[in-house]
């Protein structure tokens, strides 16, 4: 079998590609919620739950805080502020494309 190595970036994106997990950490983001917390508006099992936000921590959007017996989490902002980075690095690359296509549009246009 072979195994991929996985980079961060690709983990966070793989992470949020699913929409429950978005979910998950827009309740996060409200506050330090616990599990039971978290999964309160979703039909799913505390489990299924869990295994949600052990990928969240893999790409490392999340940590688990231990107060007393009890575990929170909170967001952490690197991972989304790194992916945002790659992101607009290729904002100018798109931008520089779609100025030229409307150059070309309005060229077309006057010759017409």
């Amino acid at each position: 079998m072979v195994k991929y190595h996985s980079d961060k970036l690709s983990e966070v994106f793989q992470a949020l590609a699913d929409p429950t997990r978005r979910k998950i950490l827009k309740r996060i983001s409200k506050g330090r919620p616990t599990v039971q917390q978290i999964a309160q508006p979703f039909k799913m099992s505390l489990p299924a739950v869990s295994k949600h936000l052990k990928v969240l921590e893999k790409a490392e959007l999340i940590e688990r805080i231990k107060v007393g017996r009890t575990y929170h989490f909170e967001l952490v902002d690197r991972p989304i502020n790194d992916a945002k980075k790659w992101i607009e690095s290729y904002t100018v690359f798109w931008n520089k494309q779609l100025d030229q296509l409307g150059n070309y549009l309005k060229k077309k246009r006057s010759k017409n």
